[in-house]
């Protein structure tokens, strides 16, 4: 058969289309997890070994330079990335131009960020600090080299490569992190690790892909750069809205308090977000793939969605229900405070996992400017409601913004999304239900538990046995309940194994597309 476009592919063989798409996401998420999680390892190990060889000060450096380039970092990209992926009606000349265009916002950006240089090193004190900036910067240009080729590797689902060049890069850069600290070199180990990070990946990225440039033409990118736009725009929204809770809290609850919040906010959403940017590196490609077949994207919005919440719904209602016992026996009583607003964060925590996939789905379907106007309308409302609330209940305030306010925000987006693919809301929240009903299931288990266990037993056998009992319960529940939508998920897992029926094509399609980190924002 060789290589065809998708367009191909879905006139003539919908049926393998769809099973070759099928298993190149289950497989790009189990790729794309496994080099995630086998690099986190090597990440930490690498990291406790550095952070022995270097100091506080160190780091705080280079966190300076970070809290600035963070910024900037989404700016340079300009939703490049996105937009190749997206649109896929783009012409090579077109992907050539954005190509172009990716490189001059680089080094647009590494000018910007040599001019920031002095002024930054003057705000904070920081005599080194315009050096770091400004060889940190240099990363801007090297990585504007590989957005579109990565972008292009991602539309093909050719994440299985991708996640070998992942494991490649995390194995030598901790080795040679390890090295430079080891020679004594300091901050410029974390400057130069980072530098290097960004040089292996861009460079493995153009060994597995590469596309030529060409000077980008306004009339020819209108409708590319002013997707872009609004992809950029959301971004910004949601770099604003995230963390306008933690400048609010250090702004008008003191140090004290905004380190208990964070601590909180970190327990509840780093594993949640492990799972989330997981499967967000692998469906806005699946889903760009059949954005023209409504039916093939209700199909794949349906599944993920239940995916996710059969994962994170236990998991963050487990935590908000066990988060007293754990913080008072993993940190002890001085992090009582951290207790109240890590269950709260941890309730919306659950909620939040499925949101990410509404602003893909719209930008598929040619609805890019309302992902854009959401994310705007969060980053209005929801910094006031932080400052209100937060002046009233203080770090509980905070956390209630995003169990209550934010769902408001985001109802409308769900009522778009489901009109725009045909879906009933009511096929919707069945997809949630089994996930949704056995952690109910779980946490009566686990406050039964609570109730009658707390007084005959020691915290950490309270905790254990709480913790024990409802996951018990959830797998009871959910395969005496949903035995068949269970069978029915693993018979396609099953399925998947063989070898597809066609050797080649859309896991290998040739269609030129991509986008660099596809970012879960703005819902």
């Amino acid at each position: 058969m060789g290589r065809q476009s998708v367009a191909a592919l879905t006139a003539h063989e919908p049926a393998a289309d769809i099973r070759t798409l099928d298993r190149s996401l289950v497989q790009g998420i189990a790729w794309t997890s496994g080099a995630k999680w086998a690099g986190q390892l090597l990440g930490w190990a690498s990291t406790l070994i550095v952070a022995r060889l270097l100091t506080p000060a160190d780091y705080g450096l280079v966190g300076m330079a970070s809290i600035y380039l963070g910024l900037i970092t989404l700016v340079s990209e300009f939703g490049l990335g996105s937009t190749v992926i997206t649109l896929r009606d783009l012409s090579e000349h077109q992907v050539a131009q954005l190509n172009g265009l990716s490189v001059l916002f680089g080094v647009a950006s590494f000018a910007a960020s040599c001019a920031a240089a002095v002024p930054l090193g003057r705000f904070f004190h920081a005599p080194q600090l315009p050096a770091v900036v400004v060889v940190m910067s240099t990363a801007f240009v090297v990585t504007a080299f590989k957005t579109v080729p990565f972008s292009l590797l991602q539309r093909e689902l050719r994440f299985r490569a991708l996640a070998i060049v992942e494991t490649g890069r995390v194995i030598v850069l901790a080795a040679a992190m390890i090295c430079f600290a080891l020679l004594g070199l300091r901050y410029w180990t974390l400057v130069i690790g980072g530098l290097l990070s960004s040089s292996l990946s861009t460079a493995a990225t153009l060994v597995l892909r590469r596309h030529r440039f060409a000077w980008p033409r306004r009339q020819s990118l209108t409708h590319a750069m002013t997707f872009s736009g609004h992809i950029l725009a959301g971004r910004l929204s949601w770099y604003w809205y995230s963390n306008a809770d933690f400048l609010i809290a250090g702004r008008i609850l003191g140090q004290a308090a905004l380190g208990l919040y964070e601590f909180g906010w970190n327990l509840a959403n780093i594993p949640i977000e492990k799972i989330t940017s997981l499967v967000g590196q692998v469906t806005p490609a699946v889903f760009s793939a059949v954005q023209q077949d409504h039916a093939a994207l209700r199909r794949y919005l349906l599944r993920v969605t239940e995916g996710l919440a059969l994962i994170t719904f236990p998991a963050s209602l487990g935590m908000a229900l066990v988060a007293p016992d754990f913080v008072h026996l993993a940190l002890g009583a001085k992090w009582d405070g951290a207790i109240a607003p890590l269950q709260l964060l941890a309730l919306s925590t659950g909620f939040r996992a499925v949101t990410p996939l509404l602003s893909q789905v719209l930008n598929v379907v040619g609805e890019s400017r309302l992902t854009m106007q959401y994310g705007v309308l969060c980053a209005v409302v929801l910094p006031s409601a932080f400052y209100l609330l937060g002046q009233r209940w203080g770090t509980v305030g905070l956390a209630l913004t995003w169990v209550v306010v934010f769902p408001l925000l985001v109802l409308p987006a769900y009522r778009r999304v489901l009109q725009t693919i045909e879906l009933s809301s009511r096929e919707y929240l069945r997809t949630l239900w089994p996930a949704a009903s056995a952690s109910v299931a779980m946490a009566a288990t686990v406050l039964v538990v609570q109730l009658t266990a707390g007084e005959h037993m020691s915290r950490a056998l309270s905790f254990s046995a709480q913790v024990v009992a409802g996951a018990i319960v959830y797998a009871v529940v959910s395969i005496a309940m949903y035995r068949e939508r269970l069978a029915a998920f693993f018979r396609l897992l099953r399925a998947l194994r063989a070898p597809p029926q066609q050797p080649e094509g859309l896991a290998m399609g040739s269609v030129p597309t991509g986008g660099a980190q596809v970012s879960t924002a703005p819902f």
